[in-house]
């Protein structure tokens, strides 16, 4: 894939151009690019620290330290890389919404992939009432203990994450379009098949 992403890249891009390489879930704010546009003299290899939500922006967990998200200036040895590259890091330069899925269907998918399987201990984790629970009372679908480097990152993401309220600092798009994104706001946590088999239930 990221051979693939390095073909694609060198087609289009130009030296000098600026590649923000990031997972699909790894959103650069709309200020964060104007600036990238507007200002020189910044590193090559600058990575985003990025506000990790989870489900939703109704669960906001912590401020993202995975160092994964970055922009490189392009030229001939340009790679697709995701991992620590360097020590420079713009702050507050979006948001990381990790399994923020319209569908339990989704998290089900996600669930079982080659990457995350190992993390399925009991195969009542992968029952849609289960999943919904857990999406709505913002705790780990796994069932697991969140990954931390330390005792007091521990003690502050040990449990279920508090629900927030705020609509200020989220996506602009996000924003312009509630009703389309619902699922992704405060009291939207009902995920939209779990309704339909609901409605067929009761039918």
């Amino acid at each position: 894939m990221r051979g693939y992403l390095d073909q694609v890249v060198s087609k289009y891009a130009k030296t000098g151009d600026i590649i923000i390489c990031s997972d699909v879930d790894e959103i650069p704010s709309e200020e964060t690019v104007q600036l990238l546009r507007d200002c020189t003299g910044f590193s090559n290899n600058m990575h985003l620290q990025l506000n990790m939500y989870l489900y939703s922006f109704e669960y906001f967990y912590s401020t993202d330290d995975s160092w994964r998200a970055h922009i490189s200036i392009y030229d001939n040895n340009f790679h697709y890389r995701h991992g620590r590259l360097s020590d420079h890091l713009l702050a507050d330069a979006g948001w990381h919404c990790s399994f923020c899925f319209r569908n339990i269907s989704d998290f089900i998918f996600k669930m079982t992939s080659y990457s995350h399987n190992d993390r399925v201990m009991d195969e009542k984790l992968l029952l849609k009432e289960e999943i919904q629970k857990k999406i709505c009372n913002g705790e780990d679908v796994y069932d697991m203990y969140p990954e931390v480097y330390s005792f007091r990152e521990l003690v502050l993401k040990f449990g279920a994450i508090p629900k927030s309220k705020t609509m200020t600092n989220l996506p602009k798009h996000l924003m312009r379009n509630p009703t389309k994104f619902a699922f992704l706001l405060p009291n939207g946590c009902v995920r939209e098949d779990y309704n339909q088999t609901i409605s067929l239930k009761k039918v």
